[in-house]
């Protein structure tokens, strides 16, 4: 009787410690869970500024102030502007 007692004290210690190793493994891992959920967030985050920040670099207005200022360009007179038809012939002017 008394070698099937420390049997089952070994059986019901052993089942112990895996217990308490895979809570310990759980909560690493449920850490490691977080931090990476952080990091998703402060990318998601990072990723609407950059969105963000795309949409005022890429405005009309910006466009044509760095068109006009830096490459000297100019909107076409509308006297000398000539609309081409699909077959390549003038149409007609714009006025």
């Amino acid at each position: 009787m008394a070698r099937v007692n420390a049997l089952l004290l070994a059986l019901i210690v052993a089942c112990a410690l895996g217990v308490v190793t895979s809570q310990d493994k759980a909560r690493m891992r449920f850490g490691d869970l977080e931090g990476e959920q952080d990091k998703a967030k402060k990318l998601d985050e990072e990723w609407t500024q950059l969105q963000l920040e795309q949409s005022t670099w890429a405005t009309n207005q910006r466009v044509d102030a760095i068109a006009s200022r830096q490459l000297g360009m100019r909107a076409p007179d509308p006297d000398t502007t000539v609309i081409i038809g699909e077959d390549g012939k003038a149409v007609g002017s714009r006025s």
